[in-house]
């Protein structure tokens, strides 16, 4: 959960409106949106729960994504580094970027790299309105379940922006909103047609969305 200040209020006002919400979000809209609130790292046991494969067909994603072994890919909100660690070896010669701001995710993927034979994984701490990555190094980025808890979305979509090739690709994983029957807070699900209009304000466009995963969309934008 962020607190938000009166200066922040001011500073963002252009872009974001507040108000009061969802229960479940922090009273910041961006383009008719509520930012839902933060999964904080108690919730780590569930992004490693051992149905999650079951679930969501996590393989499928890993597949959908087509890593070749020198490509250099970003996930971003990395949690437990539960994707990083999957994708890595595919991409053995090149680079897996595991990006969190929460010190206890980052602590639980470094305790993991140290015990790991996969070592392509380069550990990043990024902040709410950067992802600290190399410019014009990333091939994918990948966010699974996390866009739509970014507190300042506008901003971070313009630090992926900067720091992805120009033939790189985003891979937005989330939560079908069209489908009540997706067993999710509302808020922490997306619409193809939000993530389009938000996603074209920071220059990317829809390539595809593959739609072969049980809950989930996959969303497939490149720049414009």
């Amino acid at each position: 959960m962020f607190n938000i200040s009166c200066a922040q209020k001011q500073n963002a006002s252009v872009v974001y409106t507040f108000k009061k919400g969802d229960a479940n979000g922090i009273g910041k809209w961006y383009m008719g949106r509520e930012i839902a609130h933060v999964m904080g790292f108690q919730g780590i046991n569930w992004l490693e729960r051992t149905d999650r494969e079951e679930e969501e067909n996590t393989s499928k994603l890993i597949a959908n994504m087509n890593i070749q072994k020198d490509d250099v890919i970003a996930d971003i909100g990395a949690g437990s580094g539960y994707h990083v660690f999957k994708m890595a070896p595919l991409a053995i010669n090149g680079l897996v970027y595991a990006v969190d701001i929460q010190d206890e995710m980052l602590n639980a993927m470094k305790r993991r790299k140290d015990t790991s034979a996969t070592q392509n994984i380069k550990i990043t701490k990024g902040s709410e309105k950067s992802v600290n990555l190399p410019e014009k190094a990333i091939d994918k980025v990948l966010m699974v379940d996390v866009y739509h808890e970014f507190n300042f979305p506008k901003e971070i979509l313009a630090s992926m922006k900067t720091s992805l090739k120009e033939d790189g690709e985003i891979y937005l994983i989330e939560y079908r909103g069209e489908d009540p029957d997706v067993p999710i807070k509302r808020l922490h699900k997306m619409t193809e047609a939000q993530a389009v209009k938000e996603m074209a304000a920071a220059g990317f466009v829809l390539k595809k969305n593959i739609e072969n995963l049980p809950w989930q969309h996959c969303m497939v934008f490149v720049k414009k």
